[in-house]
């Protein structure tokens, strides 16, 4: 028998979507500023093995001479994603949701079990309630980096006013690496995040949006088959009584 449960809370899924929109936009205008100044490289022994990022990838989006207009962007949108986020740890933390959010002792095993399901290595479903162990590393991990985004990203947008910051980050080249690999880390978090929810199904993306989902629960009604008597023959022709 299918059910209608509750999953999502309303605060929780309005800053779901809220925040994804303003993440796009500040990685978006991270890209415009990040152009005027593109220093990182993966360089061993004088060979560079990766660039962020060639000038086709600049060219294709449209990023070069756009310097003002990225930090426009990136310095207005940066009071929406830190207000969002103060928002959801808050209501995590009065509403208790925290409880099903955080990883405890045995998520990291648990996790390794969820991955070989995912890779269909597995065949047994791991524990799950709200979220599996996976979700609830990736969900913490993702806050712990909104905080660290925000930290960096005064340590260089106020190197001067917010001194102590940057001296706490390494000092204002250090901060800045930190940042961009933050941003890194987002847009793998999002591939990431995409391909779960494709896996997971219509049902999981439904209760996202509407804050409910369909499950099928025992019926609470037993269904009682009238047994069937079959008359065989015996060998010798005649019917059995």
């Amino acid at each position: 028998m299918k059910v209608i449960q509750e999953k999502h809370p309303l605060a929780i899924r309005w800053t779901h979507w809220v925040n994804f929109p303003i993440l796009m936009i500040m990685i978006w205008s991270g890209l415009l500023i990040y152009w005027a100044n593109d220093i990182y490289s993966i360089t061993i022994f004088g060979y560079t093995f990766v660039h962020f990022f060639p000038d086709w990838f600049y060219q294709w989006l449209h990023i070069p001479q756009r310097l003002a207009e990225g930090m426009a962007f990136h310095f207005l949108f940066m009071w929406f994603f830190t207000l969002n986020g103060i928002f959801y740890v808050l209501y995590t933390l009065i509403s208790g949701e925290w409880r099903l959010l955080l990883p405890n002792r045995h998520s990291y095993k648990e996790a390794w079990q969820v991955l070989l399901h995912d890779l269909h290595i597995r065949k047994m479903v791991p524990p799950q309630k709200k979220y599996n162990a996976a979700q609830r590393i990736a969900y913490t991990a993702i806050i712990l980096m909104g905080f660290g985004s925000v930290i960096t990203g005064l340590a260089i947008y106020k190197p001067v006013q917010f001194y102590w910051l940057t001296w706490l980050c390494g000092g204002y080249h250090l901060a800045r690496i930190f940042h961009f690999a933050l941003t890194i880390g987002y847009v793998l978090f999002f591939i990431i995040h995409i391909v779960q929810v494709i896996l997971a199904g219509w049902n999981n993306f439904r209760a996202v949006v509407s804050g409910f989902e369909v499950k099928e629960e025992p019926s609470a009604f037993i269904e009682i088959k009238t047994p069937v008597i079959v008359k065989q023959k015996k060998a010798n022709g005649k019917k059995a009584k």
